[in-house]
């Protein structure tokens, strides 16, 4: 997570930022699901830094870990993950119980909580969007961290109650037939796709920034 203003990737993020906001112009995005096709491409990275930004920008702001397999969020914070989304799911706490504040200025964090052996189950039934629209009352911008599209049907799951979605993908090491499956994927859960972020694409000097952002 960067929280340095002045660096090239706080920049690369305020861009990224910048860029959703155009793509939905016309639309309310207020909840926003970023994922990926595959573990290991730098969603939850990317969601980290994306919500720094919005937060930076005076937007009042929360990231929901929704990948309750593997979880992160709570690590990249340094936030404990005794108790979070998965409790709540399982009406096993109250929603005050897991929102923490974090050390940056407007941003809230809901950890996933322990990883629970029904994951897909809890994450589709009626309690999440519930959860998600009364969260929609408190905070301008709702993040949620989803797992890869690919793996399982989580994601797909938490993308679909979203706004839009943004895929991540880790330049030089997806093919390109799997990155069309993903959005096939997404598209059949009525997903919308607003672009894709793709992640240590290697540019010339004056073109520095790590990550790129491209839009439907």
């Amino acid at each position: 997570m960067n929280v340095n203003r002045r660096s090239s990737i706080s920049e690369g993020y305020r861009n990224i930022r910048t860029n959703i906001q155009f793509s939905g112009w016309n639309q309310n995005l207020r909840v926003i699901a970023v994922t990926s096709t595959q573990a290991g491409e730098g969603k939850s990275t990317t969601i980290s830094n994306l919500a720094v930004a919005y937060a930076q920008e005076g937007k009042n702001v929360l990231i929901i870990d929704a990948d309750l397999r593997h979880p992160s969020q709570h690590s990249i914070f340094n936030l404990s993950n005794r108790v979070g989304l998965s409790n709540l799911l399982a009406d096993q706490c109250s929603y005050g119980d897991i929102v923490h504040s974090t050390v940056v200025e407007n941003l809230s964090l809901v950890t996933a909580g322990p990883v629970p052996p029904n994951p897909t189950e809890l994450l589709s039934s009626d309690k999440l969007p519930e959860v998600i629209a009364a969260w929609k009352e408190c905070y301008d911008i709702i993040l949620l961290d989803t797992a890869p599209v690919m793996a399982v049907a989580d994601g797909l799951i938490v993308s679909s109650l979203a706004d839009g979605a943004v895929i991540v993908i880790l330049a030089g090491k997806v093919k390109r037939e799997y990155i069309q499956k993903a959005k096939e994927k997404l598209e059949h859960a009525k997903a919308s796709i607003l672009g894709v972020v793709l992640n240590q694409k290697k540019y010339s000097k004056s073109e520095a920034n790590q990550y790129r952002y491209y839009h439907q």
